[in-house]
């Protein structure tokens, strides 16, 4: 059966060896490496294309990663859309922004925003050192609908509106899909089944698996929405500094922080600008998040920086509340049966998480699929990723739950934060340098000092008026240095951390190198290139 809608040819066959739920970007970009393996393969989606979605800001290792799978498993077009300078040349259609680090603002209720002259209530972490490699944000609308047609494009059958009710399971393995599609009963087979539907989703219902949820972790709602009109903060009197940052504040994933919560301001090149609030359940309810609009400026009126930011700003979408934003399978992988783990855990944005996760956890089914896929090595290697799956949400909530706690403490919170970075610098550097053994889970939690450095640092945050600023960030600067590559926790720094790439040399022996090896490395990579000739522009 096929048909003719939105200018594709949807074609549905009585069966596949992979049938994906979910066409957003994790689902099709794993859809379209399957059928680069060379299995059949069926893109199911409940709506249609294009459509909202947030989970929008990128990192090093996530474009890492998509350049390593578009490598491996011949997927070129995907390439441009790991750096902004070659997005903007490949795709000026698709709308999205550059993003060139992680800036953080702490806010107090009734008071206006004020630089200190210790750089004490912000943070900048830079991420790249030009605008041509920076990483990006994407307009999820667009991006996804160019890679929901890139699937399509590689052999992927794809059909829309779907109403999906059940699942059944075969006694010899695989299983049947059932709904309806416009009025129209749905009905196919398929031997592996992967939800990418997103956090409580198709599978999660289908099995009845119970939401765990995370150990200390506070619940948390969200309210978001898109909006134009945003000014930037760096056309603000409240935030002029003194001194060259590391980039423009704004061209970045830009972050308010305050006691009870965060708000997250990503901006796009079309003028438009995603921004919402994660909060604590208690602060939700005293702002009353589920009547929206009305919400959002009972919210803005308590922080007057940010209300000025938002003056001039318009809602150009309906808010979007989300009463539960945590979520924790307790399985994310079975017998015939996968999820990604966009859909097997939900964490909060806070540290641009989810686009990692959700990457590493499609190139490890991807190798499952690859290696043994017919072979009787399938499901124990599918509880294997169903292991490392939740371990990797577990690390991460750990890590975000103790950044919850430390907010009304921005010094706290900002040293608390170099464990993420700290990994992040390690994690990519080593990628990029063809060491990627030597981090081997997300967040380097398997490293056998760096990890537990993380998680007494974490408990420590955690239990009130127990951490003393001085000896905390002590034990953050022993803890982090087995793998700081990045020159964090250099108090001249201030709390601005540009990318310079002498710091990589210091730490070479980190990296199984020695200082001059590291120099030839980074004199020959391609992608140090921009940043050694701008190290040696400003002499």
């Amino acid at each position: 059966m096929c048909r003719l809608q939105s200018r594709l040819i949807y074609c549905m066959k009585p069966d596949y060896d992979i049938a994906f739920v979910g066409s957003g970007f994790g689902g099709s970009l794993l859809s379209m490496i399957a059928r680069r393996i060379g299995l059949s393969v069926i893109l199911i989606e409940r709506g249609t294309h294009p459509r909202f979605a947030i989970g929008e800001s990128t990192s090093p290792i996530t474009n890492l990663v998509i350049e390593e799978l578009a490598s491996r498993y011949n997927l070129p077009r995907l390439l441009p859309l790991t750096a902004w300078g070659s997005w903007q040349r490949a795709y000026p259609e698709i709308a999205g922004g550059m993003k060139r680090g992680f800036t953080y603002y702490h806010h107090i209720a009734g008071k206006r925003f004020e630089q200190d002259s210790e750089r004490g209530n912000q943070l900048m972490v830079a991420a790249s050192t030009t605008d041509e490699i920076a990483d990006t944000h994407w307009l999820r609308a667009d991006v996804d609908q160019f890679l929901m047609r890139e699937a399509v494009s590689t052999g992927v059958e794809y059909v829309d509106e779907v109403s999906l009710s059940g699942v059944e399971w075969g006694g010899g393995g695989g299983a049947r899909l059932k709904g309806e599609r416009s009025g129209k009963l749905f009905n196919l087979s398929a031997r592996l089944v992967i939800d990418a539907t997103g956090p409580r989703g198709l599978l999660s219902r289908a099995l009845g698996i119970p939401d765990a949820g995370f150990p200390d972790y506070p619940a948390t709602q969200a309210l978001f929405s898109h909006f134009t009109g945003v000014c930037r903060t760096d056309e603000m009197d409240s935030y002029a500094v003194d001194g060259m940052p590391p980039y423009r504040p704004d061209d970045s994933a830009l972050h308010h922080v305050f006691d009870g919560g965060w708000m997250w301001v990503l901006r796009f090149n079309n003028g438009v600008t995603s921004a919402g609030i994660a909060v604590t359940e208690d602060l939700g309810r005293e702002l009353a998040l589920q009547e929206g609009a009305a919400a959002w400026e009972r919210f803005l009126a308590r922080f007057p920086s940010v209300a000025e930011q938002f003056e001039e700003a318009e809602a150009i979408r309906p808010f979007t509340y989300a009463p539960r934003l945590s979520y924790r399978a307790t399985q994310a992988a079975g017998p015939g049966w996968a999820m990604l783990p966009s859909a097997a855990a939900f964490i909060d944005p806070l540290f641009s998480t989810g686009f990692p996760l959700t990457l590493l956890g499609i190139e490890r089914l991807a190798r499952i699929i690859e290696e043994v896929w017919g072979s009787p090595d399938l499901d124990s290697r599918l509880r294997d990723y169903s292991g490392l799956t939740l371990q990797d949400a577990d690390c991460t909530a750990r890590l975000v739950g103790a950044s919850y706690a430390a907010f009304a403490n921005f010094p706290l919170f900002a040293e608390l934060s170099m464990f993420y970075f700290a990994a992040a610098s390690y994690s990519e550097m080593a990628r990029r340098l063809k060491r990627p053994y030597l981090v081997r889970r997300f967040l380097a939690a398997d490293h056998p000092l760096f990890g537990p450095a993380m998680v007494e640092c974490e408990d420590r945050v955690r239990r009130p008026g127990s951490t003393d600023i001085a000896s905390f960030s002590g034990r953050v600067r022993d803890g982090i240095e087995p793998i700081n590559i990045a020159g964090l926790c250099d108090t001249n720094k201030r709390n601005w951390y540009g990318v310079d790439l002498e710091d990589v040399v210091i730490g070479a022996d980190k990296l199984g190198f020695t200082p001059d090896e590291m120099r030839d490395k980074l004199a020959t990579a391609t992608w140090a290139k921009a940043a050694c000739r701008k190290m040696r522009d400003e002499g």
